[in-house]
């Protein structure tokens, strides 16, 4: 059974920092490249941040570059998102997903229906 739980959000100021992790379990975690989406009420998922299985193709929506980083530890199996500086838009609940590799990665990584296994979400409120 593959489960993928987030931790790490919470409450925080205008331009300080969280770090999300997500570690995964019951998959093989190099067959897999991994994202994080976030929601608010009312509105779609959306894409964040991906990262290849190898980690070495990395992807962001424009909302957040320069601001957030994903990383991956494979020996752990455990992905994260390193957000700095955030802002009170970036608040929403954050999820993790899990796609099985494919020759699609590069074309589909921010799509939501291009990942097989998502975490339960973790929230995070940013105040100003």
């Amino acid at each position: 059974q593959v489960q993928l739980v987030e931790s790490g959000g919470g409450l925080v100021q205008a331009g300080g920092s969280l770090r999300l992790s997500c570690a995964a379990s019951g998959l093989t975690f190099s067959s897999y490249n991994m994202g994080w989406f976030r929601q608010t009420p009312g509105k779609e998922r959306e894409f964040v941040a991906a990262i290849s299985w190898s980690g070495g193709s990395t992807s962001y929506a424009d909302s957040v570059k320069e601001r957030f980083t994903i990383s991956g530890d494979n020996a752990k199996n455990t992905v994260f998102l390193q957000m700095n500086r955030l802002k009170p838009e970036d608040s929403a609940v954050y999820y993790c997903a899990a796609a099985i590799r494919s020759s699609r990665w590069l074309t589909a990584m921010t799509a939501r229906d291009h990942y097989n296994h998502w975490g339960q979400g973790t929230q995070v409120t940013v105040s100003s």
